[in-house]
C-alpha cells in the first residue's frame, strides 16, 4: 500500500510538470499511463467498468470522473487529476487539482480551502471517532467559506480492491457512522465547488458537473487509521516541490 501511495503519489508529480495552458488532456494521460507502466505497475482506472482511461481529468465544472480528450486546456482553467495504480495486489489513488496558469482569486480560494479541508478531515481519522467525524471535519471548515459540499459522492476503503469499505463522505455528525479501527486504511477525497452542491452526471454516464457550472477541486489522499494521529500514505509533496 505504502509503495502503490508513493508512486500515484509521484504519477500526480510528473503530470503536475507538464500542467500548462496549451496542452491537451489526453497529452497528460498519456505521461500518467506511461510512467505508471515503467514502473511495473497497472493503470488501475483503465478498464475499470468501463472506464476508457488512466487518469480521470475533470476541468472546471467537472467535479470528477471527466474523460480525458483534445480539450487544450487554457490559461485560468483548472483540472483535477485522479490517478489509481494496482501493484503487488494493492491499490493506490490519489488526486489534486491544479491551477492551468493564473487562476483568479476565487479559483484559487476554492483550491486552498479545498486542500486544506482534507487535511480536517485526515486530523479526524483516528482510532475511536467515527465516520461522520471526518465528514463534519471536512464539511463544517468547507461550508464556513460559502462553498458547496458535494454530497453525492465520497470517500472510500481502499487494499485490495480500489473501493471498499467504508464509504468516507465528505459531510456528517460527529460521532455518527462506522467506528475507525487501527489499520483501517481509507481515501479521504473533498469535492468542493465555489457555489451550489448540486451535481449532475454527463450523458456519457462518467463526468459528474456542478449543477451552476461554477468550478469545483477536489483532492484526494489515502490514510492509515492510527492511534492519536493517521498516518498518511500518499503525499502532495512531489508536486508542491515542483510549483
Amino acid at each position: 500500500m505504502r509503495e502503490n501511495a508513493i508512486l500515484v503519489s509521484k504519477t500526480l508529480a510528473e503530470v503536475g510538470k507538464r500542467v500548462a495552458p496549451g496542452v491537451t488532456t489526453m497529452e497528460l494521460n498519456r505521461v500518467a499511463e506511461t510512467f505508471i507502466r515503467d514502473h511495473g505497475a497497472i493503470p488501475s482506472f483503465l478498464g475499470y467498468e468501463g472506464f476508457p482511461a488512466a487518469l480521470c481529468m475533470s476541468v472546471n465544472d467537472v467535479v470528477v470522473h471527466g474523460f480525458p480528450s483534445d480539450y487544450v486546456l487554457k490559461e485560468g482553467d483548472i483540472v483535477s487529476v485522479d490517478c489509481g495504480t494496482l501493484y503487488k495486489g494493492y491499490n493506490g489513488d490519489s488526486a489534486y487539482t491544479f491551477p492551468v496558469g493564473e487562476v483568479d482569486a476565487e479559483t484559487r480560494k476554492l483550491l486552498d480551502v479545498t486542500k486544506a479541508s482534507l487535511y480536517k478531515g485526515i486530523e479526524a481519522a483516528v482510532e475511536g471517532n467515527r465516520i461522520g467525524d471526518i465528514g463534519h471535519a471536512v464539511q463544517t471548515y468547507a461550508e464556513s467559506f460559502g462553498f458547496g459540499v458535494v454530497r453525492e459522492l465520497e470517500g472510500h476503503g481502499i487494499g485490495r480492491q480500489m473501493h471498499e469499505n467504508p464509504g468516507v463522505p465528505n459531510f456528517g455528525r460527529r460521532g455518527h457512522g462506522p467506528k475507525l479501527i487501527s489499520g483501517m486504511t481509507i481515501c479521504i477525497e473533498p469535492m468542493i465547488n465555489a457555489g451550489t452542491r448540486a451535481v449532475y452526471l454527463a450523458k456519457n454516464g462518467w463526468a459528474v458537473h456542478t449543477g451552476d457550472h461554477r468550478k469545483s477541486a477536489h483532492f484526494e489522499l489515502t490514510v492509515v487509521v492510527r492511534k492519536g494521529r493517521a498516518e498518511q500514505l500518499s503525499t502532495f509533496d512531489f508536486i508542491e516541490k515542483n510549483i
